[in-house]
């Protein structure tokens, strides 16, 4: 009997581990098939003469390439003209071919302030490219090669992508050209930091220094995105990495090819996440959405009547989950487009349309007005004092209304991180436009109930809560 049940463990152990190495995907056709189409990407990049006397001028020729950058790094510069050597500094990435006449798609930061790009492909023959434009918001770069009937890339659809789906990626880690890893969709429509108007793929897929630019594909062989960054702390692969959407790859280099340059939607507006306690006090039934921290001056937002403090659920009929969903949907909108808004104002839905602008290039123009001085003392229920904007004030933050913070107290304010400077244009919902509102407003305000104020900070506006104990 026992060596019946040990063979019969033995046959489910075997069936499983059967349907199991069934379950696991076969790359390798797939690399097969769409290695000939990726390249490695070189650039030169000259950089200040330096300068070492004869006497004191080391052989450096005889030096292996990492000895010798080493010590030419060392030398000190000298100013052109007067026989010092002139240096060039390389970097590596990756990129693949899109078109058979030789467009080929990379990041941005493998090719920037390059003077000479090396394509190199994978039957090792080498083609100058022409940079046709590059795109630092999205970190997209177009190039050209002189080719014909070049192997090309199947083109996917990043937007069908589901979490959970295998996914592969092909470029040069370290340099070693047609390296190969493999993992899964580990979210989508990620923000990074100062990245705002690219939705990342983010995976698992080992990605290195040098992959960048190269294609993340999908298990039908399709490019579903450009590899572009990782999270690290060591420098190396640690289990994030971060793809651009090929949906928004193409759309910037179509615009690159075609006008040499990449116009975004823009509706002139500041935006923070609605969390569990600003979703109580504006009256939502669960933190989603985008509030609207700021409206800028002469924006499209405030010609189209969107107002601070309302919570954008929607746009164009796509819900609006996170903050940033916003950028994302409203930058791929082409500038003079309508977008139609659905908004939560007041505890009221309203629908808005507005015409969609352009964002513009420099970002300090879409910076935010600084803020305030100070006067006389108001309520002090918050432990906080404050005091009316002069007109001069007013005029110079674009305000209607307001109070600024002369004094900060033990309480309500400094548990909440307010600070003497900081104005006030909102509390529980209500516009303040003195220090008189406010004291009213600050009076009657509910307890053990989540409340909003909105604050200008050196130019930058936001929500935050608190509550008030009994």
């Amino acid at each position: 009997m026992r060596s019946y049940l040990s063979g019969l463990f033995a046959l489910v152990l075997m069936a499983q581990v059967t349907v199991a190495k069934a379950e696991l995907p076969d790359f390798t056709n797939l690399v097969e098939a769409a290695s000939p189409a990726v390249v490695n990407i070189s650039t030169r990049q000259n950089l200040p003469q330096r300068e070492v006397a004869s006497q004191q001028m080391p052989d450096l020729e005889g030096l292996p390439p990492m000895f010798r950058e080493f010590f030419e790094r060392s030398l000190p510069q000298t100013p052109r003209g007067q026989g010092g050597r002139q240096r060039e500094a390389q970097s590596l990435g990756s990129g693949f071919i899109i078109s058979a006449d030789g467009y080929v798609l990379t990041n941005n930061h493998v090719v920037a302030d390059a003077d000479e790009i090396i394509v190199r492909l994978s039957d090792r023959s080498e083609l100058k490219a022409k940079l046709i434009g590059a795109d630092a918001r999205t970190d997209v770069a177009l190039l050209k090669v002189e080719g014909k009937n070049l192997p090309t890339v199947k083109l996917g659809k990043s937007e069908v992508l589901k979490v959970g789906a295998w996914v592969l990626a092909i470029g040069s880690p370290f340099g070693f050209d047609h390296s190969v890893t493999a993992g899964i969709v580990s979210a989508k429509g990620r923000s990074l930091p100062n990245e705002n108007y690219v939705p990342f793929i983010q995976t698992d897929v080992a990605i290195n220094p040098g992959n960048s630019g190269g294609p993340l594909f999908n298990l039908e062989g399709e490019v579903v995105g450009i590899n572009s960054q990782i999270f690290t702390r060591s420098g190396g692969f640690m289990g994030l990495s971060f793809a651009i959407p090929i949906d928004v790859a193409m759309d910037v280099a179509n615009q690159l090819k075609s006008d040499g340059k990449v116009s975004r939607g823009w509706l002139g507006v500041v935006i923070q996440e609605v969390n569990k306690d600003l979703a109580e006090s504006f009256g939502l039934d669960k933190p989603a959405g985008a509030l609207v921290a700021q409206v800028l001056e002469d924006g499209p937002a405030a010609k189209g009547g969107l107002q601070v403090g309302d919570v954008i659920l929607s746009a164009n009929g796509q819900p609006i989950i996170m903050s940033a969903d916003l950028p994302h949907l409203v930058g791929s909108l082409k500038p003079g487009s309508k977008v139609s808004l659905d908004v939560v104002r007041g505890g009221d839905r309203k629908t808005l349309s507005l015409s969609v602008g352009s964002l513009p290039e420099d970002e300090d123009q879409v910076a935010a007005i600084s803020e305030g001085g100070s006067v006389e003392r108001s309520s002090n229920r918050l432990g906080v004092s404050v005091a009316d904007l002069s007109a001069e004030q007013r005029k110079s933050l674009d305000l209607r209304g307001g109070v600024v913070i002369k004094e900060v107290q033990d309480g309500p304010a400094a548990l909440i991180g307010l600070r003497p400077g900081d104005v006030i244009t909102h509390l529980n919902n209500q516009s303040i436009d003195s220090s008189k509102a406010f004291a009213d407003v600050a009076k009657s305000l509910p307890k053990d109930r989540s409340v909003s104020m909105r604050v200008l900070r050196q130019g930058r506006a936001s929500f935050i809560t608190f509550k008030l104990a009994e």
